[in-house]
């Protein structure tokens, strides 16, 4: 059977455009590998139309209106879930534009979608007295333990992903002044985030200790399970799960029940916020692409507000209460008011 045009232009999308020209993740492409895969079985199974019968001329705004609400309808799926779906197929629809202009209309027709408005969920973080509770539940005597404690304190203290930590390598650690480690993100775009002495230190003995900083380790996982392979995202979410539980065993009030390792980069900002560090080197550090994205941290530092009014606050309020508060019978003082 003869390749439809839709087939085509998928799968230059996913394959070409997406990797080479936008530079996307492989997460993201294997997201929207997702969101086209759904979109197949959709059409498939409520309209009727197999995959090999799918042509361009069919993918229309109402059949990606009606797509969207049944994974919503039907799949459960939330609506931040949903305007994943919906970034995916907007993403196709702004190549198929200048790849194949001559449905230009309904390509346009697509893109005005809007996305559905969501919750905007409170940054969940731990105070500094909730990271030291937690660094200090690694066993250092053993092996595993030192590793588990570099690994979270490198993950705090550089604001990296989780998944630009399993990247890591021992060739992006500095151990020269100025220490500092390259994290590398989607897209591959890379950036330089000092490292603090004791970070430093733990890495030194952790790499000295698994012979990391050999020549022959440079490209090396720079963190690895016992089979000597790359830890995995569930992996290092597991590490600190187990921590995280040992924690609230000490101290329930300082770590939450729910502890992701987004919420230790979410802490790092914040500190860095409450000591005063401007918003555009907190950006550079997390690798944000604005600093409007950094200043959510602003917005959620209500001690921070609270502080700023407090200092630029003048009291304007009278220092002598009205007479009639002094009064023991404030009924004789009403009935004798105005006389």
């Amino acid at each position: 059977m003869k390749p439809t045009d839709f087939s085509y232009y998928l799968t230059s999308f996913l394959s070409k455009y997406l990797p080479s020209e936008v530079g996307a993740g492989k997460n993201t492409i294997a997201s929207y590998r997702d969101t086209f895969i759904l979109f197949l079985t959709f059409l498939k199974d409520v309209k009727g139309i197999p995959a090999d019968r799918l042509t361009l001329d069919m993918v229309t705004k109402d059949i990606t209106v009606q797509y969207l609400e049944w994974t919503e309808n039907e799949r459960r799926c939330s609506a931040a879930t949903r305007n994943v779906r919906l970034a995916a197929i907007h993403s196709f629809a702004h190549f198929l534009q200048y790849q194949h202009p001559d449905n230009l209309l309904e390509w346009q027709r697509i893109l005005s979608i809007p996305a559905k408005k969501t919750e905007k969920k409170t940054i969940n973080y731990l105070t500094l007295d909730g990271i030291k509770l937690l660094l200090k539940m690694p066993d250092q005597s053993t092996p595993v333990g030192r590793r588990d404690l570099a690994l979270l304190t490198l993950l705090y203290d550089s604001g990296a992903r989780v998944q630009e930590l399993i990247d890591l390598t021992p060739s992006q650690i500095r151990f020269d002044k100025p220490y500092q480690v390259k994290l590398i993100r989607k897209g591959s775009k890379a950036r330089i985030v000092p490292l603090m002495e004791p970070t430093k230190l733990l890495l030194n003995r952790y790499m000295d200790e698994q012979r990391l900083e050999e020549s022959s380790a440079n490209m090396h996982p720079l963190f690895f399970n016992k089979r000597k392979q790359k830890l995995t995202r569930a992996g290092v979410n597991y590490i600190l799960a187990k921590y995280k539980d040992r924690a609230r065993e000490k101290d329930n009030s300082l770590v939450p029940a729910v502890l992701t390792c987004h919420c230790l980069r979410h802490s790092k900002a914040m500190h860095l916020l409450q000591a005063g560090v401007n918003l555009v080197y907190i950006r550079d550090i997390l690798g944000h692409c604005s600093v409007q994205v950094t200043e959510i941290y602003a917005k959620a530092d209500s001690r921070q507000k609270r502080e700023a009014i407090e200092k630029a606050y003048t009291d304007v309020t009278p220092k002598e209460a009205p007479v009639w508060h002094r009064n023991d019978n404030l009924l004789d003082w009403l009935k004798n008011f105005n006389r």
